[in-house]
């Protein structure tokens, strides 16, 4: 779209986003493109890297009440400025992502057929603060369990069959080919063990360690935690308990997780959201569900979750990769 001798590019909101942290930001764009190439269809990733584009916002002086509350139109107001057009100039962004495609893999694509993108803050993650006692960086949650849990992985040396997923679209109800609420996992479990007495029995003698960072207590918004169950940073992960079944654990498998925690002198914390709150849910409750698996819902405590810059705390993470090193490793469960 070109608009004011501005070439943007129209968008798409994925999930729940805090939409506000988005302008002013020095933006890269990344993602895959399907193209034909000597009669054949492909497909490759691409990234630019380099900040492409940014959503400025609009002056204090032409909008007067922005900190009074600023209801954001997502189709007026977000689409990012990648360059300035001259006259009737005509962009092409085909011919962009055909330019970028030979410039980052030197493929030749005869024509691209189509593209999932998405902009992404061109910042670095970083540990912050005085004491460096935080992490901040894009998309902690909830690509701090998956990191926790892969570096667990490689460091158990059990002999114990241990599993990690990693499931798309999450963030927007896991209803798709990968997400949790798909057959992807129970396809590969089936696969694995192809006697459906066998897939029984393991089924039930599992255990679902559903790790999705969780909202840590702000100390300018305290009053949005429960007084009992305010989980805080760099105190260790946190139990998500809710009645409802929001998150599936219950009490065997938050008294397990708990013991192990114990066995390892990693710190734990509960969470459960006010009475008077919706309460978010995770990939816990549909796992569980399909399955059939007993499941404990956990996450780290994370600030500004779904911004797009979030805050973590920098020694939480080795306490989850320790916790969950000792899952991988026990010959146990409840």
């Amino acid at each position: 779209m070109q608009r004011q001798g501005f070439w943007q590019l129209g968008v798409e909101v994925y999930g729940g986003a805090l939409l506000a942290p988005w302008f002013d930001r020095d933006l890269s764009l990344a993602g895959r493109v399907t193209f034909r190439r000597d009669g054949k269809v492909e497909s490759q990733l691409i990234d630019f890297k380099l900040p492409i584009a940014v959503i400025p916002n609009l002056a204090i002086h032409l909008n007067r009440t922005a900190n009074e509350g600023w209801a954001i139109n997502a189709q007026n107001e977000l689409p990012p400025i990648l360059a300035q057009v001259a006259g009737d100039e005509r962009a092409d962004f085909r011919a962009l992502l055909t330019d970028q495609l030979a410039r980052e893999h030197g493929l030749n694509a005869d024509v691209v057929l189509d593209y999932e993108l998405s902009f992404y803050d061109t910042q670095s993650a970083a540990v912050v603060g005085l004491n460096g006692d935080f992490l901040a960086g894009a998309r902690l949650d909830n690509l701090l369990s998956c990191y926790a849990g892969m570096q667990a992985l490689l460091n158990s040396e059990s002999d114990e069959t241990a599993l990690l997923v990693c499931t798309d679209h999450e963030e927007v109800g896991s209803s798709s080919t990968c997400g949790a609420d798909g057959a992807m996992l129970e396809q590969i479990v089936q696969r694995l063990l192809p006697s459906s007495e066998d897939y029984v029995r393991t089924i039930q003698k599992s255990l679902l360690i559903s790790a999705d960072n969780a909202h840590g207590i702000h100390p300018n918004y305290a009053e949005k935690h429960d007084a009992n169950h305010g989980p805080k940073l760099n105190a260790g992960p946190v139990i998500k308990v809710n009645s409802n079944q929001r998150y599936a654990t219950n009490s065997e498998t938050a008294g397990f997780f708990r013991h192990l925690c114990m066995a390892e002198e990693v710190p734990v914390q509960s969470f459960v959201v006010r009475s008077d709150m919706a309460c978010g849910s995770t990939i816990g409750p549909i796992t569980a569900s399909h399955l059939g698996i007993r499941t404990v819902d956990i996450g780290l405590p994370t600030f500004a979750m779904h911004s797009i810059r979030e805050l973590a705390g920098s020694h939480d993470l080795a306490h989850l990769v320790k916790v969950l090193s000792a899952f991988y490793a026990s010959h146990e469960l409840p």
